[in-house]
């Protein structure tokens, strides 16, 4: 049990998500906020949020794309209810499995929030996709924050230690360039740096939870656990 909700579901869920970005991307019809007419998806115009919009920014019925990438990140969901089961690896110690709880109830609202962005596509509920985009990220701050101090005061290696205080940085970084950045409108310019910035935090989500299934891995069979 251990096993699947902690390495198993991380690693699928991580995986799945890189897949249906490319899928998705491949099937774009086109346009970006300053340019309808542009052809396809562009990794450094288009923004995640453009793949799950009904249609795309030309105006295009948007099907395909918005099934893969709205359902990669409802799937994200999994993930936090995956880490409601990472406690339980840390239960050696009352402070360590108390700060894990606390994380990973962060995490688990977090990806909840990750989710409701699948669930509210940019062009029929923007007002809701914004807030659950942008608060989405400021939760996993302290999620975080709980499992760096968690791994350091654990035997798990110091790598998954640092791996989460990466996380943990880039995940602050982000959410303060949000708070004091201005709007992708402004110009195409701004448009690509935020572009940009989103793909790069996304990536470092991504690989963080891949990469800590194999902590929580080998954390399982110095426990015996299954």
């Amino acid at each position: 049990m251990y096993n699947f909700f902690t390495v198993t579901i991380l690693r699928f869920v991580s995986i799945y998500f890189v897949l249906s970005v490319l899928i998705a991307s491949y099937f774009y019809p086109g346009g970006n906020i300053h340019d309808p007419l542009q052809v396809g998806y562009s990794f450094t115009h288009n923004f995640l949020s453009d793949l799950g919009g009904y249609t795309s920014r030309s105006g295009e019925v948007n099907f395909l794309s918005a099934f893969f990438f709205n359902f990669s990140m409802f799937i994200f969901s999994a993930v936090g209810i995956g880490f409601l089961f990472v406690p339980a690896l840390f239960k050696d110690n009352a402070t360590n499995y108390y700060l894990a709880w606390l994380g990973s109830i962060f995490f688990f609202v977090g990806t909840i929030y990750f989710a409701a962005v699948g669930l509210t596509p940019h062009d029929l509920y923007l007002s809701e996709h914004i807030y659950f985009a942008i608060n989405a990220f400021r939760i996993l701050i302290p999620a975080g924050l709980f499992y760096v101090i968690v791994f350091f005061r654990s035997n798990i290696p110091n790598f998954y230690a640092y791996l989460t205080l990466v996380f943990f940085i880039f995940t602050t970084g982000y959410v303060v360039y949000q708070l004091t950045n201005g709007s992708p409108r402004d110009s195409i310019e701004a448009l690509i740096e935020q572009v940009s910035i989103q793909k790069l935090i996304a990536f470092v989500s991504t690989i963080n939870i891949f990469l800590l299934s194999f902590g929580f891995k080998s954390r399982i069979k110095e426990l015996n656990i299954s």
